[in-house]
């Protein structure tokens, strides 16, 4: 029985841009994936399908989430028109989020923009990535109370920064990676910003949102609720434009 589910909702763009992958090495070793496609064309959103399943391929034939996505994001980088800051603002790109699971080995993870990934369990929703966007370089502060802008990220696959150019500009890597030992079931949730943000402006608990069965089911409404929930709070400030992202979301359970 699989042991995982994905969902997605257009919102109130032209194009799904988002994608998911899901690949098993022959080791056993699995890879999840979920890219945040920048834009709304259908060349994105051709691009972040195959993208999404060039890194699924790596990181789970590596059975190393750090080393997968590197491994696609220094391919793309290699790009001369990728290198190029005028050429690249027109070229398919996308924040990345990939855990992998792997027989004998913790649960890791590896990202480069706003995509995230919690994890579910004994009751408690605990978020395991950290944000590359402008809020993160200019957090809230007394002075500066909205901080910088959320949407606006600072990493992403697509791009060519090295860990130390990004690091340098950005304070944080082009890829940031964790580690997560599991002690019994879990459930890893990977979303795009369209997905959690509007939960988390709306002050909904994740773990109620996402900890049910079926899986299928429990990511269809969160998606769908994400994108509800942006429509209201969007026309509650702007009556003539209420606005939701692309949301998607990956499910799994792990042992």
């Amino acid at each position: 029985m699989r042991n995982y589910a994905t969902a997605q909702a257009l919102g109130s763009r032209v194009t799904q841009c988002d994608a998911t992958a899901v690949h098993t090495a022959p080791d056993g070793a699995r890879a999840f994936v979920l890219l945040d496609g920048i834009g709304d064309y259908r060349s994105v959103r051709t691009w972040t399908r195959t993208a999404a399943r060039r890194v699924a391929r790596a990181a789970s034939r590596r059975a190393d989430a750090e080393a997968g996505l590197r491994h696609i994001y220094e391919d793309y980088a290699a790009d001369p028109d990728r290198q190029d800051p005028y050429t690249r603002r027109y070229m398919p790109s996308a924040a990345a989020v990939v855990a992998v699971t792997a027989p004998g080995k913790p649960l890791m993870l590896a990202w480069s923009g706003d995509a995230r990934a919690y994890l579910l369990t004994r009751g408690l929703t605990r978020r395991l990535t950290e944000d590359h966007n402008l809020r993160r370089v200019y957090p809230p502060s007394a002075t500066y109370p909205e901080g910088g802008d959320r949407n606006t990220i600072t990493s992403y696959l697509g791009h060519a920064h090295s860990d130390e150019e990004a690091a340098g500009r950005y304070k944080h890597p082009a890829i940031e990676t964790a580690t997560v030992s599991l002690d019994g079931p879990a459930r890893l949730v990977l979303a795009s910003d369209g997905a959690y943000e509007p939960h988390a402006d709306a002050g909904h608990d994740l773990f109620v949102e996402l900890a049910f069965e079926p899986l299928e089911e429990v990511a269809r409404d969160f998606v769908g609720l994400a994108v509800e929930t942006s429509l209201r709070i969007t026309a509650e400030a702007d009556p003539a434009e209420p606005y939701a992202d692309n949301a998607s979301v990956l499910l799994a359970d792990l042992a």
